[in-house]
């Protein structure tokens, strides 16, 4: 059960993505990232509006918390969205090391508004040669030398 607050947040996003859509910015989408249940960062959806197919609310509302507290972790986080996270944003989420999600619609609700992600849930375990769009792995001795480079590296900022 979510507490009162979680339910604000979570009715924050919706908003965030009512306002979005409705000014023309992009689609029905938004996301609240709260930091000791407080928004820190707020983002809708600005594909259309910024021609940016990785402007999703929630990549918006990452980049800008992050920029805020100037970190490339944000592992004391929790992300509220109005939609569950695409893969793209999945992904996201999970570089950035958030500690939570919550989320109003599902995937099959957003695949009922033609926002069908399936297609590439089903592609990201698709061997390459099978892949609708060709991947082509060509190995180079100076991308393995640039690892090889990295991983001796000293002083480097992991992540």
């Amino acid at each position: 059960m979510l507490s009162e607050n979680q339910i604000k947040f979570l009715e924050r996003s919706v908003e965030i993505a009512k306002q979005g859509m409705l000014s023309g910015k992009g689609g029905p989408f938004g996301c609240v990232i709260v930091l000791n249940d407080e928004i820190i960062a707020e983002g809708c959806n600005l594909v259309t509006s910024t021609n940016d197919p990785t402007a999703h609310a929630e990549l918006v509302a990452i980049r800008e918390a992050c920029k805020k507290l100037n970190t490339y972790q944000l592992t004391d986080c929790e992300v509220y969205a109005s939609c569950e996270p695409c893969p793209m944003c999945l992904g996201a989420i999970y570089w950035a090391r958030v500690k939570q999600v919550v989320y109003a619609n599902n995937r099959h609700d957003a695949a009922a508004i033609d926002f069908d992600d399936n297609f590439i849930y089903k592609e990201i375990n698709t061997e390459d040669a099978a892949k609708q769009i060709p991947f082509i792995h060509y190995p180079l001795t100076s991308a393995k030398e640039l690892f090889n480079q990295w991983q001796i590296k000293e002083n480097k900022k992991e992540y």
